[in-house]
């Protein structure tokens, strides 16, 4: 009897996870998605951001310069509003974009504004002299660029870097604002059926895990490169 008992209160907690695992663990793999398209996007476009800031052509420099300002100095919820809700709006363009893809879009040019500062400060780091260097041996701009200072950018941007790729994990959370099913609104629905904090507490672990795999990926980046110094 007391073993049934046990045994029907121990089994209890373990059917509510399985109800709901499924919706978080889908929640999780949109969450993923919107991780890994921004930064394969992001990244690249940061970098062209980049050198466009630090180009000889004023006209380009300035562009991207009111650009990285706008996109860092608003909020990123606000961008995605503007994304989502106010395109379909604005005349001429009228833009519809399903949830995804906006969500997509902000994240990339938000993150791309971002990563353009940390990679214009680690190109500006490089000792001028080496610039020189380069010309001295007949190499052109992109040559030198290629070769040279991004591959030690890379070294020194790499802590920014790691601390804006776990930040853009906690910030996909924003995505519940224009109903987009990821992680947390995942949890949120359950808590609001179940009348439960376990689906936050749940939510919360996948976040640690997801931030704690990155940490390690970017501590043997930084081992790595490490090693060239």
């Amino acid at each position: 009897m007391l073993y049934e008992l046990y045994l029907s209160k121990l089994m209890g907690p373990i059917l509510y996870l399985s109800k709901i695992m499924g919706p978080m663990l889908e929640g999780t793999i949109v969450t993923l998605q919107l991780f890994f398209v921004t930064i394969i996007f992001s990244i690249p476009l940061g970098l062209t951001l980049a050198l466009a800031r630090i180009s000889k052509f004023k006209i380009l420099k300035d562009f991207t310069g009111v650009y990285i300002w706008l996109l860092r100095g608003t909020p990123l919820l606000l961008q995605l509003f503007f994304i989502y809700f106010g395109l379909p709006y604005i005349p001429i363009v009228g833009v519809t974009l399903d949830r995804f893809p906006a969500a997509a879009i902000t994240f990339i040019l938000n993150y791309a504004a971002y990563f353009a500062e940390i990679f214009r400060a680690g190109i500006q780091s490089i000792d001028k002299g080496q610039y020189e260097a380069s010309k001295a041996l007949g190499m052109t701009y992109w040559q030198t660029m290629r070769r040279i200072i991004l591959p030690q950018m890379v070294k020194r941007v790499l802590p920014p870097v790691s601390n804006e790729t776990i930040t853009l994990v906690k910030d996909t959370a924003l995505v519940y604002a224009i109903g987009l099913s990821e992680l947390l609104r995942a949890a949120k629905v359950a808590v609001q059926r179940d009348f439960t904090t376990v689906p936050f507490m749940i939510a919360a672990v996948f976040y640690l895990v997801m931030t704690l795999v990155l940490t390690w990926v970017f501590k043997k980046l930084e081992q790595k490169y490490a090693l060239y110094e």
